[in-house]
């Protein structure tokens, strides 16, 4: 069940390294701190492979990446894989720049990427599909997103994270569909990279990697829910969130999970 994998995050307390991007860095420390794990962030490549060998996820963000940044990346993404640790890749802004197009795949065909996580344009440019990301933000995509996802992790052997107004994810065997969350998660910068957080956090105590991560949405989009119905704007929300996460609870689970499981 949702509420005992977030009960068990909760006792685990899970060590998750990020190489995370600059602009949410903090945030990103702060939901993994409240939704029960614990945080840490070593991007440079002297030790980013040692911090990794010691978490129990490692989350990989290029929202601000650099050559030199995605270095760090592989080395820590290769420890990671000695060990058996989850290792998640958030794959933001591909399809903006060949950049990020570039290194979003050397990630994904480099080192073993358990759980690769980005909005609907995002994840079609992973798997080959001629769109364009307006910077970091998802633009339309006209092809089936339950193919793209199930096709890309099918040939990655990864699961596959696609967030939006219904997140859907996919191992290539069985898709979740979560219908948790609300309109005002996408009014802050942060939250997508955030969502990447927890669903590090709770994978890292469920190898059931498609269940964690739609577990994990769950959970997270009961906050926002929640958060939203004492907010007057962006600036309370964000507030309202992290106290609502903090404070969630399994009844509270319980009540509001909305998901869907099907066969992929």
């Amino acid at each position: 069940m949702i509420s005992e994998l977030f009960e068990r995050v909760h006792k685990e307390k899970p060590l998750v390294h990020h190489i995370t991007n600059w602009v949410t860095i903090y945030d990103c420390a702060n939901i993994t701190r409240a939704c029960g794990a614990l945080p840490v962030m070593a991007h440079a490549r002297e030790e980013s492979g040692q911090m990794a060998a010691i978490a129990s996820a490692v989350v990989l963000n290029i929202g601000t990446l650099t050559p030199s940044l995605i270095e760090s990346m592989i080395i820590a993404g290769k420890s990671a894989h000695e060990k058996n640790i989850p290792v998640v890749l958030d794959a933001v802004g591909v399809g903006a720049t060949t950049l990020r197009n570039e290194k979003a795949l050397e990630l994904l065909e480099t080192i073993n990427v358990d759980i690769v996580k980005g909005n609907a344009s995002e994840i079609a440019k992973l798997a080959g599909r001629d769109v364009v990301t307006k910077g970091v933000e998802s633009t339309k995509v006209e092809d089936d997103l339950f193919e793209i996802s199930k096709n890309l992790a099918k040939a990655h052997k990864t699961t596959v994270v696609i967030t939006g107004e219904e997140d859907i994810v996919t191992d290539g065997k069985k898709r979740y569909i979560v219908r948790n969350g609300h309109r005002m998660m996408s009014c802050i910068v942060g939250t997508g990279c955030m969502a990447a957080s927890v669903i590090g956090a709770f994978a890292a105590v469920e190898k059931d990697y498609a269940f964690a991560s739609a577990s994990a949405l769950v959970c997270y989009g009961i906050a926002g829910e929640l958060a939203a119905d004492q907010s007057r704007g962006p600036g309370t929300f964000k507030q309202n969130f992290f106290d609502e996460f903090y404070n969630l609870d399994n009844e509270k689970i319980r009540r509001l999970t909305n998901i869907e499981e099907r066969h992929a």
